[in-house]
């Protein structure tokens, strides 16, 4: 009887949820046939939509899909209409499906794999939204609304497209046939109040200690790594330690997309541009930081490290420019030294493998390594001082670290070598 009763209730559970997937689903045609309607309607009353603000469009809207229902005998709440007018107003004027995440500043990732599987990443954690599009066409048609205004286009001539948002968000798409399942959509949304230091320590992402040392760091002009995988935080973290430069020194940021907000009163900030139509005009990372340097920097700071541009960055690094700062994907310090080491061959830098890393220990003071916990958290699992090269090796010192275990983070008690780490560790040694 009670194994009866158990297969009943996940019978009807299933149930349950295919009737819900089949209601969105004819919500889903409900709002596509009003859509293709409307502009039937647009076009003969001759409006222009570019001309006309969103209350405006709303009205409009409204009064054509009340007498759609009506014509139709449709059965549909008043509440269910107003959110069906709301939608097809972002169908119209926004970005479909995808305009109430985009609004949402707890969403940090919006995800979208195709027109039926659609995730976002909030507080830490990758989850599946109910949002769905009609069809490959209409995902292909938000992606091309949104890259209109930013004057990049995507086809099947240029299938993928990297770009920033007028708020700064990031955003890339890859559309068949390089995309197997359907036009795919990734936006790293931007943060309209950056995090600051107090957030860092109330979230738990390092002590007290760990920040106030960094913040000396800083401010004594020490060359700083931040390392970490995609999504852990570096860019967060590397904003709030920018922040900690003293007025009065002139900084140049250079970025793949703007994302650094320094409250700096001397501040230029640079961006890489792609290539055009055309496939010409592209500007470099490595470009820029070679232009920083006939700029009178006081700081580089460098959004991250992928390219040829780590040359210019270690030469600028160890040609008096102290206190130059930028991240690069790695999954620890040493991880971070090879992937230095890697990005310099590629750069076709010629001298010997020993050449390099005594260049790389002579230009990286700190590396900073910050990692996403899988409940989703940012901790800053590691403050590892490059002491130099040894044996051919790259001698590495962990001041700080994080214990995952005990959940707590320690000061190693390990001395530093170098004499502008000493001096800040003096009170713990």
């Amino acid at each position: 009887m009670m194994m009866t009763f158990r297969l009943n209730t996940l019978d009807d559970g299933l149930q349950q949820i295919d009737d819900g997937l089949q209601q969105a689903q004819d919500y889903q045609e409900l709002k596509f046939q009003l859509h293709q309607h409307l502009i039937g309607e647009i076009e003969r009353d001759h409006l222009g939509l570019p001309d006309l603000a969103r209350a405006e469009i709303a009205a409009y809207v409204r009064e054509k899909v009340i007498a759609y229902v009506a014509d139709r005998h449709l059965p549909i709440s008043g509440y269910d209409l107003e959110n069906l007018v709301e939608e097809v107003v972002d169908e119209l004027a926004g970005y479909g499906p995808l305009e109430s995440l985009i609004k949402d500043d707890r969403i940090n990732d919006i995800l979208v794999n195709g027109p039926k599987r659609v995730f976002i990443e909030r507080d830490g954690r990758l989850e599946m939204t109910t949002l769905r599009f009609i069809d490959d066409e209409h995902v292909l048609r938000v992606i091309r609304r949104i890259l209109a205004h930013l004057g990049r286009r995507i086809d099947e001539a240029s299938p993928m497209v990297d770009a920033r948002l007028p708020d700064g968000s990031r955003v890339n798409a890859i559309i068949p046939p390089l995309a197997l399942d359907g036009p795919c959509l990734s936006i790293r949304k931007f943060r309209k109040q950056p995090l600051l230091s107090g957030d860092l320590l109330q979230y738990g992402t390092l002590d007290n200690e760990m920040l106030q040392f960094l913040t000396a760091a800083v401010e004594r002009r020490c060359n700083l790594i931040v390392s970490g995988g995609t999504g852990a935080g570096k860019t967060t973290l590397l904003n709030v330690l920018s922040r900690f430069i003293p007025h009065g020194e002139r900084i140049v940021t250079i970025e793949d997309a703007a994302e650094l907000q320094l409250e700096h009163d001397h501040v230029v900030r640079l961006e890489t541009r792609p290539s055009n139509i055309d496939g010409s005009g592209e500007i470099t990372a490595r470009e820029l930081v070679k232009n920083s340097l006939r700029m009178r920097p006081d700081r580089i700071v460098l959004g991250e490290v992928r390219g040829e541009e780590v040359m210019d960055v270690l030469q600028a690094m160890n040609t008096g420019h102290d206190g130059c700062m930028s991240t690069v994907h790695a999954n620890s310090p040493e991880d971070a030294m090879l992937r230095f080491e890697m990005l310099a061959g590629l750069a076709r830098f010629q001298g010997t493998e020993s050449t390099l890393r005594k260049m790389i220990a002579a230009a990286i003071e700190l590396v900073v390594q910050i990692a996403r916990m899988p409940n989703g958290q940012r901790k800053v699992v590691s403050i590892t001082e490059v002491a130099g090269v040894r044996d051919g090796q790259f001698v590495l010192n962990e001041l700080y670290a994080y214990d995952a275990a005990g959940g707590h983070f320690s000061h190693s008690g390990v001395r530093p070598c170098n004499k502008k780490l000493q001096d800040l560790l003096f009170r713990r040694l």
